[in-house]
């Protein structure tokens, strides 16, 4: 990917509540197949919080590989929804 080129997404899909972020790659593309019943290798963007709400992963399939992107804040939080089950998945508009 170059670093002028976006990804190019069909679909984002937000994993409400919350997920445990010691997955890696592996973990969280098991977790969009087998616990959203997603493709995980589709051109979409799946975004996963932390208890503490102030880290994000968002997994990427591009092309050949995962990419894996994180984000940690050093003060606050992030606004996240929760759900009464324990994920439930939204798609985002893109």
């Amino acid at each position: 990917m170059k670093h002028a080129d976006a990804i190019a997404c069909s679909a984002g899909f937000l994993a409400t509540g919350f997920t445990d972020l010691r997955k890696s790659i592996d973990g969280l593309a098991a977790l969009v197949q087998e616990g959203f019943g997603l493709n995980p290798f589709s051109p979409s963007l799946f975004v996963f919080c932390n208890r503490g709400r102030n880290k994000l992963k968002l997994l990427y399939w591009d092309v050949n590989g995962f990419w894996l992107f994180h984000r940690r804040l050093e003060r606050g939080t992030f606004q996240w929804p929760t759900s009464s089950e324990q994920v439930v998945v939204q798609e985002l508009d893109m």
